[in-house]
């Protein structure tokens, strides 16, 4: 097996379509031509990162500038890392494949702690230094965003700056400071960075003394001229208007199965519910929320550009959108019209209205969230979870009687001041609920997912204990065995992913040498359950020397220093005080959009303040475009239609699945309509012939579509091939007068180059020579078959020493793929069929 460009490596990987860049609204520029080159890393796999709309918006706003040039890298999957380390190739960007080190800035996106060692895994795939300290100007810079960084110190000496807060201003000033700084020559990087430390949000970390008091507190002091900003805090950065943020009206549509596959909506940014235990409802104070119009305005032109059949409405608190009934009556009368689906991932219970769910009616019913969080009201009303227990039964019937059949309850253990009543009333609380989804005709089923409460910075729990380990696998197992009910599935969360989490979550700079630790220990993608190894962890901190527990699992004096005190988000430390004294006492704290400030201490009312539309505003909503053509007409034409296309280099990397959604969101944007089955889930009337695996090339393949307008074979040809990714190309058109029969007898000619070895002769001679070769598969019912690979080799023959043809029999109920025949026949390896260039050809005409 020889490796020498990247291209060698993709035949060898699971999800070669991950790394191919050349996804529809991807965006290449010539990087010489531009004057800032910025790599944009998630540390995480291709199907999370390309889910995360933050990335999206970075790579629109750079990508908006003629001068600048954004690519995109995510963390290779573990055979892409073996590959590579083995060629000694570097990790390079998806548009261009240029290695991490020619770039001139690398972001990265910070969502999840256990991302941590995803980061240096990067970082020295890209040959890139880990610490900033041993990086030069001739090494890129390395910036970071994202929630991660309201606590940026436990890998602050990783990076260079750090963005806090929001990054849609933030990030354009910043390449701006670069674009002037490289234009005066100067290769000081220290100036740079002090232009970058005035701007509002932007952290430089080597600009901070840490130093650490006699109780092993961590005490950060800024640099004696960066004292007079602020009194040496990094303000969060607020973009305080969302209806003026820029918006990728031309999202990048990822290949694969990205985990959020679908067109996703911003309808608001922070929430005012103060909660006492989530981070995210802190940092992104206050609520800004979109209008309408520009919502709908987003939806026309995404779905447009995408082709994208689904819509998703985010926000920390959907339910809140003021406006959400009229513009779910403007997106559900798009549903109806175009096919799209309209999907919530979550709302509160106490939010369903009379008016809210009619619309709600109308939605794909999938799954539907609700968050108790705590079993007993005692706890709910310490946490500041204002939701009782009726509200949470009354969602439940009324999802179910609206059709959902599947009702997820989220819970914690662990939370302040936690007692085994409170355990206890999850147990009765699921009961009950139980107790409504039984008698439904649709077998109503309910799924509790447990999760271990992580004290996170800047809320009113950042003081509190977590509890440890053992108490936590103690109580998720008590709950487990007493939800061993008929209905009612539970799923928990790792309490060892969850005492790391807690570990980076409050952690200070000492903590890094423990990262590196873990990642020469093998530790990798410490999220997914599969790649977790605690064992490895443990001896990382042992030889790293670190007190876990310290972290942790100690409660914290309200005076002690932390060691996020200099990142200002915009809360006041005297407010979360107050939280935590009404948490003890079991004071609920009420939303301030329906009462008083509460003096959190976000808001000026000047520049900085709620962002709010009247609940009941339905004048000015606009409807969304119904011009042109739509995906079905209500006509009753219909014609079957027969597509020829071909797959080659490199569209031979799709797999089926993928590349039927890559033809249907084809088909949207080209806007041809095509026939809908009927029932609560509409499906296209597409179908294709065979599917080909993955890394076969051909240059005949067909597929059958019934279309309910007239159109030109010929226009059918062209907007499909406009809208199709590299590889794929539309030949032939035709109307079919029915839709025929299979033939179950077909011949099949493949043509296979070899790279790097050869075909012999003699094993040719030896297999036709012989009667039979018999092959043994299990069949789909599990069942040994025998197959005589002499009955379906129709003809073989070398057309030289690398290149082989071969022409296949298919009969009803057998088939056999080329690699299968020529591996049974030669003695070459599975590495080097796969690196091979496999074609099925096009029909000979007789």
């Amino acid at each position: 097996m020889l490796i020498k460009t990247f291209q060698d490596i993709l035949p060898l990987v699971e999800k070669p379509s991950s790394y191919l860049g050349n996804e529809i609204n991807s965006i290449r520029k010539d990087l010489d031509k531009v004057k800032l080159r910025v790599a944009l890393a998630f540390p995480d796999l291709y199907e999370i990162g390309t889910s995360h709309f933050g990335m999206q918006i970075i790579y629109h706003i750079l990508n908006m500038d003629k001068q600048i040039a954004a690519e995109r890298v995510f963390t290779p999957g573990s055979d892409m890392e073996e590959y590579l380390r083995l060629s000694g190739l570097p990790l390079a960007t998806l548009e261009s494949q240029t290695p991490l080190g020619r770039f001139d800035i690398i972001g990265f996106s910070l969502l999840y702690e256990l991302n941590y060692t995803n980061i240096l895994t990067m970082f020295d795939l890209g040959k890139i230094p880990f610490f900033a300290r041993e990086r030069d100007s001739d090494v890129p810079l390395v910036i970071a965003g994202g929630p991660c960084t309201c606590n940026p110190e436990p890998i602050a000496d990783l990076f260079d700056a750090m963005v806090v807060g929001d990054g849609e201003g933030a990030v354009m000033e910043m390449a701006q400071a670069w674009i002037r700084w490289k234009k005066t020559g100067n290769r000081d990087k220290e100036k740079l960075l002090t232009d970058w430390s005035g701007i509002e949000g932007v952290y430089i970390p080597a600009f901070y003394q840490v130093t650490y008091d006699p109780a092993g507190f961590q005490v950060p002091l800024p640099r004696p001229f960066d004292q007079t900003m602020n009194k040496g805090k990094v303000s969060r950065a607020i973009f305080t208007d969302l209806d003026k943020a820029p918006f990728p009206g031309e999202p990048v549509v990822p290949f694969g199965k990205p985990v959020h596959d679908r067109l996703r909506l911003e309808v608001s940014r922070g929430c005012s519910r103060g909660c006492r235990f989530c981070q995210a409802g802190m940092i992104y104070r206050p609520v800004r929320e979109r209008s309408p119009d520009t919502l709908l305005c987003q939806t026309d032109k995404c779905l447009a550009s995408t082709g994208y059949e689904d819509i998703s409405l985010l926000s920390l608190s959907t339910g809140d959108y003021q406006c959400l009934i009229p513009l779910m009556e403007r997106l559900m009368d798009q549903s109806e019209y175009k096919n799209i689906a309209v999907s919530l991932p979550s709302l509160r219970a106490d939010m369903l209205t009379p008016d809210l769910m009619k619309q709600i009616k109308k939605v794909r019913k999938t799954g539907f969230t609700i968050a108790p969080e705590a079993g007993s009201q005692r706890l709910r009303n310490i946490i500041n979870k204002n939701i009782t227990e009726k509200a949470v039964a009354d969602t439940v019937k009324h999802a179910f009687n609206l059709g959902w059949q599947r009702i997820k309850l989220y819970f914690m253990i662990g939370l302040p001041y936690e007692t085994g009543d409170d355990l206890r009333s999850i147990v009765e609380f699921v009961k009950d609920l139980r107790k409504i989804s039984v008698p439904r005709k649709n077998n109503g089923k309910i799924n509790v997912s447990i999760s271990t409460f992580i004290p996170k910075p800047h809320t009113p729990f950042q003081w509190a204990s977590q509890i440890t380990r053992l108490e936590s696998k103690e109580k998720i197992n008590w709950l487990r065995q007493n939800l061993k009910l008929p209905g009612i599935h539970v799923k928990w969360q790792n309490p060892d992913v969850s005492f790391l989490e807690g570990l980076w979550a409050r952690g200070d700079r000492r903590l890094v040498n423990l990262l590196v630790a873990a990642y020469q220990k093998g530790c990798r993608f410490d999220g997914w359950s599969d790649k977790f190894q605690y064992d490895r962890w443990e001896k990382a901190l042992s030889d790293a020397g670190v007190d876990i527990d310290f972290y942790t699992t100690r409660r914290r004096d309200l005076v002690e220093p932390l060691p996020w005190d200099h990142i200002d988000i915009k809360i006041s430390k005297d407010f979360l005080k107050e939280e935590w004294k009404r948490a003890e006492e079991g004071i609920p704290t009420l939303d301030c959009r329906w009462g008083d400030c509460h003096g959190c201490g976000v808001c000026n009312f000047q520049t900085i303040q709620p962002k709010v539309f009247e609940r009941s505003a339905k004048k000015g909503v606009t409807s969304l475009n119904r011009s042109g053509a739509s995906f079905e007409s209500k006509s009753e034409f219909n014609k079957r239609i027969k597509i020829t296309y071909s797959k080659l280099e490199p569209g031979k990397y799709f797999g089926h699945l993928e590349l039927v959604n890559i033809f249907l969101r084809a088909l949207r944007r080209a806007k041809i309509s095509i026939k809908y089955s009927n029932g609560f889930h509409p499906m296209p009337k597409v179908s294709f012939e065979d599917p080909l695996p993955i890394g076969m090339e051909s240059q005949n393949e067909i597929f059958f579509l019934t279309t309910t307008e007239m159109m030109e074979p010929e226009d059918i040809i062209k907007g499909l091939n406009n809208h199709l990714p590299p590889g794929i190309l539309i030949h032939d058109c035709q109307i079919e007068p029915s839709s025929g029969g299979k033939n179950d007898n077909k011949s099949t000619r493949y043509q296979i180059v070899l790279r790097d070895e050869v075909f012999k002769k003699s094993e040719l001679e030896r297999f036709r020579e012989r009667n039979e070769l018999i092959v043994s598969r299990l069949n789909r019912k599990g069942k040994l078959k025998k197959i005589n690979i002499k009955d379906m080799v129709e003809s073989i023959q070398l057309l030289s020493p690398k290149k082989l043809e071969i022409i296949l029999e298919s009969k009803r109920g057998s088939m056999m793929r080329p690699m299968e025949a020529v591996l049974n026949i030669f003695t070459v390896s599975e590495q080097t069929l796969r690196q091979a260039k496999v074609v099925k050809m096009a029909k000979q005409n007789t």
